[in-house]
């Protein structure tokens, strides 16, 4: 069976050249942490270790940008320079939109 590493690439280059400007807004992740973005993320995980192999840091990821939602979400004082949210969105990647708010 042939690898779908070549294809998430491929899926994650479109949609970082293509799309997520548009948007005019970070991952949570990248907003709360600085940082590379989860797309950005997922790509390195997946040239690192491969799609399967890295699932578990994939999903890790998107933990991770959940709960950096939540933060900003709510205006947390580890929320940079925020009074609560100022700028909506959805999670940069994923088969899931995760909607937040981030400062």
């Amino acid at each position: 069976m042939p690898s779908l590493d070549p294809l998430a690439l491929s899926g994650i280059r479109f949609y970082q050249r293509f799309l997520s400007g548009r948007k005019g807004f970070r991952c949570a992740h990248a907003a709360l942490y600085g940082g590379e973005t989860c797309s950005a993320a997922i790509a390195r995980i997946i040239r690192e270790e491969g799609l399967r192999p890295g699932r578990r840091r994939i999903a890790a990821r998107f933990r991770e940008c959940r709960a950096a939602h939540e933060l900003l979400r709510v205006g947390s004082p580890l929320a940079f320079g925020t009074n609560g949210p100022r700028v909506r969105g959805v999670c940069c990647c994923g088969p899931i939109p995760i909607p937040f708010r981030c400062g």
